[in-house]
């Protein structure tokens, strides 16, 4: 009886580990590079970016290199940004989960870019949000980021 108990907690332990109650199962993170383009209501490109998203908790990210590709008089230096990630589900190795994201300049200063989304494996899709002192420096569209 004890060699049959044995291998139900093993056979148990397998299986939790599959399903994602293991703790060696890394696959639910955004960790990596990632490219951000986002357009306007009509479609049209606003802004783009490159950044590098580091999951630090269950629901922090840490946001590092974010460097805007794109010309823009909103965020010229010194941005800061934050983020998080809330994980539902991961099955299969695949991530799926909110995601959020706010961007503010440093010169100049005042400008602050919202972004929320849904992670889908490689892609972050959603909508954003600019609310500024610059002017022009106002609006609301859509993004999608994909992992590099």
């Amino acid at each position: 009886m004890k060699p049959f108990g044995i291998a139900m907690l093993l056979a148990l332990g397998l299986m939790l580990n599959a399903c994602g109650g293991g703790s060696s199962n890394n696959s639910g993170n955004i960790n990596g590079n990632w490219t951000a383009t986002l357009t306007d209501s009509s479609g049209n490109p606003v802004f783009a970016f490159t950044t590098t998203l580091t999951q630090s908790s269950d629901t922090s990210v840490s946001v590092t290199n974010l460097t805007f590709t794109s010309q823009t008089q909103c965020f010229t230096s010194g941005e800061t940004a934050t983020g998080t990630f809330a994980l539902t589900g991961n099955f299969n190795g695949n991530v799926t989960g909110t995601f959020a994201m706010t961007i503010t300049s440093g010169v100049p200063s005042g400008n602050v870019l919202t972004l929320q989304g849904n992670v889908a494996n490689n892609t972050i899709s959603g909508t954003w949000t600019l609310t500024g002192v610059t002017s022009g420096c106002t609006g609301n569209g859509n993004f999608t980021m994909t992992s590099m």
